[in-house]
């Protein structure tokens, strides 16, 4: 993906790795800062295959060799890959504000069509402001979109919410593509990365973590936490 081999041309990988964690929800890596992502949910069976090839043997590997797993047919191994991706960026602060991605978007979304990709917490808000509300999903929940709509879904949105998972799925470039170029796109998550790179591609706004407290966060992605229970994370948000 060009989006990802110019976030990944931007990133000073001169800094050891120091730890990996990788728990059911969360991804997390340690390098000059720690850097989350979301672990993926593969539904499918994993007796015949391995989910990270060289699980184990990760610390052996320098920071640019785990950065370019983001580009990995495996989800798994592409979410550390984001994790190290988010490690390494150097984010500007004074560019962001600490402002929670649902307030934004119902703020922007409030009397327009909002197309949703991923179904967040904060959907029955949303909709509650929104003219219409289209969250789309690769596993539907009642009231959700199927990804094959996407295509006729995005382009009639006035607002545009993607969650940053889509870097690890590598669908990030195409969903992009279908925003109109008038809507307000924004990218959601802790996956996603706080890098100005993305705004040449249409974005407007991206929703993201700094890790605050690196011990507390590798603890708790190691015990199970989902993206909420964490603590040590600033949630900020990077305007264009």
């Amino acid at each position: 993906m060009k989006i990802l081999e110019e976030l990944l041309s931007t990133l000073d990988y001169d800094t050891p790795v120091r730890e990996i964690r990788q728990g059911p929800f969360q991804t997390a890596v340690f390098t000059r800062r720690c850097g989350l992502a979301a672990t993926p949910h593969d539904p499918g069976p994993h007796h015949d295959r391995t989910a990270v090839a060289e699980a184990g043997l990760l610390l052996e590997k320098s920071a640019l060799e785990l950065a370019r797993m983001s580009g990995s047919d495996k989800q798994a191994e592409a979410a550390i890959g984001m994790a190290v991706i988010n490690s390494l960026l150097n984010v500007d602060e004074t560019g962001c504000v600490e402002l929670n991605a649902a307030d934004l978007l119902i703020e922007k979304g409030r009397g327009v069509n909002v197309a949703l990709v991923g179904h967040f917490p904060f959907v029955r808000r949303l909709r509650q402001a929104a003219r219409e509300l289209w969250v789309i999903e690769r596993q539907p929940q009642p009231g959700d979109f199927a990804e094959e709509q996407a295509e006729t879904l995005i382009p009639a949105a006035d607002v545009v919410g993607i969650t940053g998972t889509a870097f690890t799925n590598h669908t990030i470039e195409q969903l992009l593509a279908l925003c109109s170029k008038k809507a307000y796109v924004m990218v959601i998550g802790g996956t996603a990365p706080l890098s100005p790179v993305l705004f040449s591609y249409g974005v407007d706004a991206i929703s993201g973590a700094r890790v605050t407290d690196p011990q507390a966060v590798l603890r708790s992605v190691s015990q199970g936490a989902t993206f909420p229970q964490l603590t040590g994370v600033r949630r900020l948000i990077m305007m264009g």
